[in-house]
This record gives structure tokens, sequence and C-alpha cells, in this order.
């Protein structure tokens, strides 16, 4: 059976461009909130819900990417079998 490489199909311009919009967006938020005329209490409890947000969207972007690399894995592993099982019938 052959090894596992990862097949990365971003470029680094992709990448750099998701760091870039995240890091923009944590900024964005924690000058909107510095302005904003509420509360500290409401404006803590915004930027809480903000980040609970980011951190759930990371969780469900590793779940569904682990899920899917489970499932090329084990569709390999499946084709090796039947692969093998094959090669050793008579002709």
């Amino acid at each position: 059976m052959s090894s596992y490489i990862y097949e990365n199909s971003n470029s680094k311009s992709f990448f750099n461009m998701a760091c870039i919009s995240f890091v923009l967006s944590v900024v964005a938020m924690i000058f909107a909130l510095s302005f904003l005329e509420i509360s500290t209490a409401m404006a803590v409890f915004v930027g809480v819900c903000y980040v609970f947000s980011i951190s759930s969207c990371f969780t469900l972007a590793k779940v569904v990417r682990d899920r899917h690399e489970a499932e090329k894995f084990l569709s390999k592993v499946e084709s090796a079998k039947t692969e093998k099982f094959l090669s050793e019938q008579p002709v």
C-alpha cells in the first residue's frame, strides 16, 4: 500500500489572504468595541461571543476536514484490500 500523502490544493497567496483577513476581522472587532457607546460589561459580552463564534468556526472546519480525510483514507485501504484479493485469485 502506498504511503499517505497530504494533498494541499491551496496556494500560498490564498493562505496569506486567509491569515490577513482573520487578523483584520479581529482588529476591526476590537476597534469597533472600543468606540461603541455601551457599558464595559456589554462590550466584554459581545467580545466573548465573538471569540466563541471564531472558535466554533475553527472547530467545525477541523471536524469537517478530519471526516473528509478519514473517508479518503478508508477508501484507499478498501481499494488496496480489493486489489490484493484480486491479485491472489487464480486466473
